[in-house]
């Protein structure tokens, strides 16, 4: 019976570790280093598996300064040297535990902003939200910031701060602010905060902050700022929809963006919430460039 756990207990380490093929350990290590392989798979940080998805893309880590928060950001200068720059800002992450109580990290588990950025060849710069990517226990952050203040106004100052002084660093004299979900309505809550501001893309994004949550029986944003409750700042904004996406229907928010002075909608068919945006991406940068 021995022999059989000793066969499996190896065969999980060959395959957990591919450098231990040499490595003979006593039954009791063995099953104190699978446990700890095991611990170190199932609870890598949701910020390291995003630096890592930044690492392989070749992004620049930065680290951004604005108040008392500190902000995670990747950076790609591009292919040609440019004065514009594309911003990418990400959903909401997780920020309640199953709906429950505030998660202890409410950075992504899955980006989907880092893929679309890796397709972009002009300059690009993921730009992290304060308590997010790792910051949760900074000076200055409180779960508040993360469920009922994610949109309010610490929030939206101090990246519109650090994004300020980061185009004063790099000579950015156009922005082109791209966000998905809960990173749409942050898009459009800076883009009047940032006079080089040329365009808001927002793909899925939560326009209707308590239309949204009315929807969905969640309780109401309270700290937080409604973009559909705010002044148009004319500056011309893409909204795109998934036909599919049972996060933000499309009839939720539809005609309240038609109705916006400056606003294109479409509607992309068979595209959801999370999925579907990485296939029509493409399409939708050829037509950011050519803004």
């Amino acid at each position: 019976m021995r022999s059989a756990y000793n066969r499996f207990y190896l065969a999980a380490l060959r395959v957990l570790c591919g450098h231990c093929e040499d490595f003979q350990p006593g039954l009791l290590v063995w099953t104190i280093c699978l446990g700890c392989l095991i611990g170190t798979a199932g609870c890598t940080s949701p910020a390291a598996k995003l630096q890592a998805q930044a690492n392989q893309i070749g992004l620049q880590t930065l680290t951004l300064s604005a108040d008392v928060f500190r902000l995670t950001a990747f950076y790609q200068p591009g292919q040609r040297p440019s004065k514009r720059l594309h911003v990418y800002l990400e959903g909401d992450g997780r920020p309640w535990l199953h709906g429950n109580w505030p998660a202890e990290d409410p950075t992504t588990q899955a980006s989907l902003m880092l893929p679309l950025l890796a397709l972009d060849t002009g300059a690009g710069l993921y730009l992290g939200r304060p308590c997010y990517n790792g910051h949760a226990k900074d000076a200055g952050c409180d779960s508040k910031l993360w469920t009922s203040a994610r949109y309010g106004e610490q929030i939206v100052n101090a990246m519109a701060v650090a994004l300020v002084q980061f185009c004063q660093r790099h000579d950015i004299q156009q922005l082109v602010l791209i966000g998905h979900s809960g990173g749409g309505t942050l898009a459009l809550l800076l883009a009047g905060r940032l006079p080089q501001t040329q365009l808001i893309v927002t793909l899925a994004g939560n326009y209707d902050i308590d239309a949204w949550t009315d929807h969905h029986g969640y309780l109401r944003l309270t700290e937080s700022i409604n973009p559909a409750r705010q002044a148009e700042t004319g500056i011309e904004e893409w909204h795109f929809l998934g036909a599919d996406d049972t996060t933000i229907p499309p009839q939720l928010i539809l005609s309240a963006l038609q109705h916006r002075l400056h606003s294109h909608v479409e509607v992309l068919p068979s595209v959801e919430h999370q999925t579907g945006w990485l296939e029509v991406w493409s399409g939708i940068l050829k037509k950011i460039n050519q803004k």
